[in-house]
């Protein structure tokens, strides 16, 4: 499946009665509440929980989720996004991550 397909399966579930500000809103608030749960996986680690990889999984596409909506509503392709984050880490990084330009970014 690509981005742009997964974009498109996901957006059936957006409320598509929201107006543009509101669906922006939403993706914000649907991002942050996954990633805090995502987040609570390696908190609750520190009280003896062990790390459901499947739940964990669960959590991530639901961000992706979100991620979906946000782009829905501003009327951008998961894939052209990206797309340019890939090139955007290709200038940053073009041999790969190194310590040394991770400290001194020309950007």
């Amino acid at each position: 499946m690509t981005l742009d397909e997964y974009q498109k399966y996901a957006n059936r579930t957006c409320n598509l009665g929201l107006d543009k500000q509101q669906m922006l809103q939403h993706a914000l608030f649907e991002m942050c509440s996954e990633l805090g749960e995502i987040h609570s996986f390696f908190q609750k680690q520190y009280q003896g929980h062990k790390i459901d990889e499947y739940d964990l999984k669960l959590e991530v596409g639901d961000l992706m989720w979100g991620i979906a909506e946000f782009c829905y509503a501003n009327d951008w392709s998961m894939e052209e996004i990206a797309e340019m984050n890939i090139e955007k880490l290709k200038k940053r990084y073009p041999e790969g991550f190194t310590t040394e330009r991770s400290v001194h970014r020309e950007e």
